[in-house]
């Protein structure tokens, strides 16, 4: 109880997918919800930068829109001095990070502008190798095409074949195209006509009214670390003995009202003596001393001591000694007695073997069951 355990920290740990390294750094990632910077592996492991020139860059980037980043402004927020960032900033202007030029002002004036690129390997790049950026979906309902109705044109009086005039005598329920055309006559059909190929259908289109349906929602974000103001279990209830007497409470009583002579933070008043004397009376329960629990309540305190009674209850709590072991409970048990069946020897044979009785071997006494004599059995 007198070292501070970080319990989030193991908790976290404990939470780490795969074995942790025997060496090195261990990686405890927490995915952020809210300011935040993105920083490539490129600059923040830059093997000709300086690590000033890394934490400068990530401040720079960090930073909004239109922020002053001078030598002087950044010396104003950075601790380190302008010299130091004067270094870093030529230090990422050789490689490419940060760029000034000159802007001319209207009136004859001229401003150095900054420019700092997060990626400036991509600037080099031709615009048709670079990354497109992910479009957004957007629900717009899409209007269905509807095709208009062709209208019936008079036909013109020409003069048709006689082989066609009189197919269209024989055919007077059959009419001309629509889109026939209006100079040349009506050719003759084929008698024999190839079949037209077969054409795949279109894809339906979607219907107006229902639109494009949303990209599904992220998945819930789980923090590895619980918040400080996430619920805590509750305490475990102070240790009761098995009979509270007159005796113990008497003791406990007065050990727990001498504790201020011994740590003058423990001045405790009747009622928290009252709530605290049947935890010490489990303690001489079960044969504790009481310079042993006076030491153990007292010892190694932390500093400042704002809250004595919570203490004294968790130390009262978590390190109970257990009941002292009875007489029966030491005494060495007894091993279990192996019996050892002894040597006899055969009566006809003279072959030894075991029985607890003597008699005849086992061959023997088969020779004898099949001369039908006499067998004396090892029991």
């Amino acid at each position: 109880m007198d070292t501070q355990h970080n319990t989030a920290l193991t908790r976290a740990l404990a939470e780490v997918p795969g074995p942790l390294p025997t060496r090195g750094v261990i990686h405890i990632t927490i995915p952020h919800t809210d300011r935040f910077t993105v920083v490539g592996n490129h600059l923040a492991q830059h093997p000709d930068l300086s690590c000033t020139a890394v934490g400068l860059a990530v401040r720079i980037q960090s930073l909004p829109q239109g922020t002053e980043i001078s030598i002087k402004a950044l010396a104003a927020r950075c601790r380190e001095g302008e010299k130091r960032i004067a270094a870093a900033l030529h230090e990422l202007e050789a490689h490419g990070y940060l760029q000034r030029f000159l802007h001319r002002l209207p009136g004859k004036k001229v401003a150095t502008r900054t420019v700092f690129c997060n990626q400036p390997a991509e600037l080099l790049r031709p615009r048709s190798q670079m990354p497109a950026p992910v479009p957004i979906p957007v629900s717009v309902p899409i209007p269905i095409p509807v095709p208009a109705q062709p209208q019936p044109q008079p036909q013109p009086q020409t003069r048709a074949h006689p082989q066609a005039r009189a197919q269209a005598q024989a055919q007077p329920s059959a009419q001309p195209p629509a889109h026939a055309p209006k100079s040349d006559p009506e050719p003759a059909p084929d008698p024999n006509p190839d079949p037209e190929p077969e054409q795949a259908p279109a894809p339906p289109l979607p219907p107006a009214s229902l639109p494009v349906p949303p990209p599904p929602p992220p998945p819930p974000f789980v923090p590895l670390v619980p918040p400080p103001t996430a619920p805590k279990p509750p305490r475990p209830p102070l240790p009761q003995p098995s009979e509270l007497t007159a005796e113990l409470d008497r003791a406990a009583t007065a050990l727990l009202s001498d504790l201020r002579r011994h740590a003058p933070q423990f001045t405790l008043s009747e009622d928290d003596i009252r709530q605290l004397a049947p935890a010490v009376a489990t303690w001489l329960e079960r044969d504790a001393h009481p310079d042993t629990i006076r030491r153990t309540l007292t010892d190694d305190l932390p500093q400042p001591l704002r809250h004595p009674v919570k203490l004294l209850k968790h130390r009262l709590t978590a390190l109970l000694p257990p009941p002292l072991p009875g007489a029966r409970d030491l005494v060495v048990p007894a091993r279990p007695r192996i019996v050892v069946t002894p040597f006899q020897t055969c009566d006809d044979c003279d072959r030894a073997f075991r029985s607890p009785t003597p008699g005849h071997c086992r061959d023997c006494r088969e020779i004898r069951e099949y001369r039908g004599e006499d067998v004396r059995v090892a029991a």
